[in-house]
């Protein structure tokens, strides 16, 4: 069995036994986490043409499996986020007074959501891939129901809609191709009426997915009501896996379709999304409100990035923006989000301005919310910095001076309402409350080391650009897209 084989089925089994072992099933993760991240360790070091057809069929019968750049960069990423996110949840259950099943059933979830995500990052089937979408939705509502059923219930509403355009987009490409597969696809696609519209839906319904200005409703009355850890996960991994079906459709199976009209309007909503959001994050006096807003906003910048990918020959820069930008956000937004949930446990309230004197009090998750928002405001050395400066520079080469400027007006809004979430820390605490001897109870320990651990992981990305961007170029549609010819008839 091959690794590719392994990242999708390990999950699985773990979702088995958790189910199976009920309460004991939380400690599965001491063993999943280090698995899972050897597994995409190995992925990323395997040879740049790494592939595996399914059942050893060949196209377009076989399913393929390929470990491009980006499949080997978010699923590295996603091991890292959630063995993290896991290992806070063991010693912090996510549950809510009175609900101790949350607890038992966050672990299958998790583990559901894990396998979807990877085996989305890796396929090249169109089908396939709504299945994934369907495994990680699924995961995703029942996660956010776990915090409010109302925003659940929107969420999967939402989602459903998503799902069936995408779905009938599928069935569009199919009737007129008979092959689902981005490889092939990129071979016979042309611009006619059919093609459009199945690009068009299925567009639509992972925009929804991606939580993409204006489609955005559900993310934030999600995210913010959630636990912690599922906020964590539904924020850094369940708005990623459309980004990236959206990627393999507009640059890979259907790059002859679309066209420079096309790619600017989905420049242009994610503009909008990096200004809307990042000001609707400044008017919120409520902590996680405020990071589930930050998230519409960075979202925006994954989509901001496709007209400039499209407008060099060889956008090696762009591209490497784009990928990088999403695994930063994954890992600084994991973290932010697992600081806040301990910095709200301790004050016990949600207001951004109950926040005084948690510095002193706890101060490894204050710095560890720190970290995460220097990488998301993109400031150096972070992985954020390195993701938007290259986005930044092929903008100016480019000469598309407005997508320039949000990228640097974004970052000056992010900014501002981070730091003002971080001066609260910093404050000195109003009054002598009875809440004040519950200031910091967490001060240390898994709880505090896993956002300080996946914070200062974004930090450290920054080091590493010349190599990230190396890896994001393996198998990229504009360098050396993958050619595999579909079983002769006979």
């Amino acid at each position: 069995m091959s690794p590719l084989d392994l990242l999708m089925a390990a999950p699985l089994g773990f979702m088995a036994a958790a189910l199976m072992l009920g309460p004991s099933g939380r400690w599965l993760i001491l063993l999943a986490a280090p698995l899972m991240a050897g597994l995409a360790l190995w992925l990323a070091l395997l040879p740049p043409d790494a592939a595996y057809l399914v059942g050893q069929w060949d196209l377009p019968l076989g399913i393929l499996l390929r470990a491009d750049g980006v499949a080997r960069l978010m699923i590295l990423a996603t091991a890292l986020v959630i063995g993290a996110v896991g290992l806070h949840a063991l010693a912090e259950p996510p549950e809510k007074p009175g609900h101790a099943a949350q607890a038992e059933t966050f672990w299958p979830l998790v583990y559901l959501m894990w396998a979807g995500a990877n085996a989305g990052f890796l396929t090249t089937d169109l089908f396939n891939l709504y299945v994934t979408l369907e495994m990680v939705s699924l995961a995703a509502v029942a996660l956010a129901a776990m915090g409010s059923l109302a925003a659940a219930l929107r969420y999967f509403m939402i989602a459903l809609l998503g799902s069936l355009a995408y779905l009938l987009g599928v069935a569009l490409t199919v009737a007129r191709y008979d092959t689902v597969d981005v490889i092939l696809l990129a071979q016979v696609a042309e611009a006619d009426l059919a093609t459009l519209l199945a690009l068009g839906l299925m567009t639509a319904g992972l925009l929804i997915k991606a939580a993409l200005f204006p489609m955005h409703g559900w993310l934030p009355p999600a995210h913010a009501a959630a636990p912690a850890p599922a906020s964590a996960l539904l924020s850094a991994i369940a708005v990623k896996l459309g980004f990236v079906i959206l990627v393999r459709l507009w640059f890979e199976a259907f790059a002859a379709v679309t066209g420079p009209a096309a790619l600017h309007v989905l420049g242009g909503l994610g503009a909008a999304a990096v200004i809307y959001g990042s000001i609707q994050a400044m008017r919120q006096d409520r902590l996680k409100p405020l990071v589930a807003y930050s998230t519409v906003a960075q979202v925006g910048y994954l989509f901001l990035a496709f007209p400039l990918v499209a407008g060099t020959v060889e956008p090696s820069g762009a591209w490497a923006g784009m990928t990088l930008h999403g695994v930063a956000h994954m890992l600084a937004k994991a973290a932010m989000f697992l600081a806040a949930g301990l910095m709200l446990k301790a004050v016990a309230g949600d207001r951004i301005a109950d926040l005084g004197g948690l510095a002193q009090a706890m101060p490894l998750t204050v710095t560890a919310f720190g970290l995460a928002a220097v990488s998301l405001m993109g400031l150096p050395p972070s992985g954020g910095f390195t993701a938007k400066f290259l986005l930044l520079s092929a903008a100016i080469e480019q000469g598309a001076f407005l997508y320039a400027g949000v990228l640097v007006i974004g970052g000056l809004l992010a900014a501002v309402y981070l730091f003002r979430a971080l001066s609260a820390c910093f404050a000195p605490l109003a009054g002598a409350g009875p809440d004040t001897a519950s200031r910091g109870p967490v001060t240390g320990g898994v709880q505090a080391v896993a956002p300080l651990a996946l914070a200062g992981l974004a930090i450290v990305m920054g080091f590493a650009g010349t190599a990230l961007v190396d890896v994001s170029a393996i198998e990229a549609p504009w360098a050396t897209p993958t050619v595999i010819q579909p079983e002769a008839a006979p």
